[in-house]
């Protein structure tokens, strides 16, 4: 397989988002801060140190920062076993699959999040590599997510593309110089996904299934 489509898992596959915000919104809530859901909202997507620096600022306690992390990851776990595909990924993702595309996760999750999320999408007999935040120094939207995941799968940026729901994905597949395909079903607006570098915007996974000939001249 000459060509890659690089996923982002939240929000884009599994429908997260928004068990992210409230989540988030608690582990801070619980720890004396009040951070509107809106707020929140717009960080999904960040690895958790960077989610809490841009939401906290400077002015906060750093050492504080691991148990905000851990309360969130504890709030969030209580959903493990009820987190949903949405409509037509796993589909999406094994037509790929049988189209000759290479298809590859890169995502801010790690450890049990991530396999809470791979059992959710049950597609992992054609996911070929995973690039999660274990994997990697610096998440989105640094490049390295992208470009690890690239590096698992064998090909280069010119025949990829990388799906994402959020801004940090759109920067982070540009600055790899993959193409970015944004969807809106993370509820982020269109105009943000394509000022951030979304070459093409569709609704969510399902659409993109239906559209796939679009997508077909992606990877130069």
């Amino acid at each position: 397989m000459d060509r890659a489509a690089v996923f982002d898992v939240d929000g884009t596959l599994v429908d997260t988002n928004h068990l992210h915000v409230v989540t988030w919104w608690e582990a801070f809530r619980q720890a004396g801060h009040h951070v509107p859901m809106h707020a929140v909202h717009r960080a999904v997507g960040l690895a958790s140190s960077d989610l809490i620096a841009h939401l906290l600022g400077d002015d906060r306690d750093p050492e504080r920062d691991d148990e905000l992390s851990t309360a969130h990851k504890v709030l969030y776990g209580q959903y493990f076993d009820r987190l949903r595909a949405l409509p037509e990924a796993g589909r999406l993702l094994r037509r790929l699959h049988r189209d000759g595309w290479s298809v590859v996760l890169a995502t801010s999750a790690g450890g049990a999040e991530l396999t809470a999320l791979r059992r959710a999408l049950d597609a992992d007999e054609v996911i070929t590599a995973t690039a999660g935040a274990d994997d990697v120094e610096e998440g989105k939207p640094a490049p390295e997510p992208v470009e690890h995941a690239l590096e698992r799968a064998g090909v280069p940026a010119e025949r990829a593309v990388f799906v994402g729901d959020t801004v940090w994905d759109m920067r982070a597949g540009s600055r790899a110089g993959v193409r970015c395909v944004g969807v809106l079903c993370g509820g982020i607006p269109r105009a943000d996904l394509e000022d951030a570098g979304a070459d093409a915007v569709y609704d969510d996974p399902a659409h993109l299934l239906a559209s796939l000939p679009e997508l077909g001249g992606a990877a130069r």
